[in-house]
């Protein structure tokens, strides 16, 4: 099961993640909201729309805008709403070992493929 680690805290959860772009999007049931704090910080993708953001808070310690999320995403990355994604020092392993997991899951486009089947 895939999850998201930082500072040896398990900050997300899921059997249920989306790949895109090599990123896992965790649904929001499985975000331990304790730790996440809204950001100002925004980013634009030309096919999923405007990205907002969330600080992961620790210990005192801060990862700054290490996850975003797609409130209102363009029809293409409709699947990813209000799902979040990591990046920097927060790492996405799974249960089976503590290897980088950003490539493997099913990806959105399999979803696609199996929702138009």
């Amino acid at each position: 099961m895939p999850k998201a680690i930082w500072k040896n805290t398990v900050v997300a959860e899921s059997d249920n993640t989306i790949v895109v772009e090599g990123n896992h999007y965790f649904p929001p049931d499985s975000i331990r909201w304790e730790y996440f704090k809204e950001s100002e910080h925004h980013t634009v993708c030309p096919w999923k729309g405007t990205a907002s953001y969330y600080n992961v808070e620790i210990d005192g310690q801060t990862a700054r805008n290490a996850a975003w999320y797609y409130p209102a995403p363009k029809d293409a990355a409709k699947q990813i709403k209000d799902y979040v994604a990591f990046w920097g020092d927060i790492r996405v392993v799974s249960d089976r070992s503590e290897t980088d997991e950003r490539s493997s899951g099913r990806s959105l486009l399999d979803r696609l493929r199996g929702a138009l089947s």
